[in-house]
């Protein structure tokens, strides 16, 4: 998984998080960042690998799924992608689509979402809680266990956890075709 937008966005923390839960339901991960001179402002991205297997280096040079929190991010990253790979792409900071068809896109309004929800910063959660419930690839009660765990600030957990909920929520009206 490449996680990848502006730095500010979340990305690593949202890394972290996937991680987190990654470990939490039993699986061996690693979790690299990557980012750009400037944290704030900057580029920056955050490479997750989950496997019942050893994982012998921490490198994502072709992701099978990309979540994508700008049009840069997918600029950059969509064409590294491997042939039948997910990406889901902040709609919000990008009007374009995919430009290959070799991938399934999910496209999200998650920086709208995150601001209905009063806090921008939650955009990367809603984005991570998408891919956890339109794959399966944690479970969702996992992502709302770990929230409070990987939290430094105990006044964010409601928020996030709601951005979790606004997720679910997002890929249950896709899957309803509203």
């Amino acid at each position: 998984v490449k996680i990848a937008g502006f730095g500010g966005q979340g990305v690593l923390s949202t890394g972290v998080l996937l991680a987190n839960c990654v470990a939490a339901e039993g699986l061996n991960v690693t979790w690299l960042p990557s980012y750009g001179p400037e944290m704030r402002g900057g580029t920056a991205n955050a490479s997750v690998i989950a496997s019942e297997e050893v994982i012998g280096a921490p490198v994502v040079d072709q992701p099978n799924v990309l979540i994508a929190m700008n049009g840069p991010s997918l600029d950059a990253f969509e064409p590294m992608m491997q042939p039948g790979g997910l990406a889901i792409v902040n709609a919000s900071l990008t009007s374009r689509t995919l430009e290959r068809n070799d991938l399934r896109g999910i496209h999200v309004p998650a920086t709208d979402m995150a601001n209905r929800l009063g806090s921008t910063a939650t955009a990367s959660v809603i984005m991570l809680a998408v891919y956890a419930a339109a794959t399966g690839v944690v479970r969702i009660g996992t992502l709302e266990e770990v929230i409070p765990q990987s939290l430094t600030r105990k006044d964010l957990i409601e928020v996030n956890l709601r951005a979790v909920g606004a997720g679910v929520d997002f890929v249950r009206q896709q899957d309803r075709g509203e």
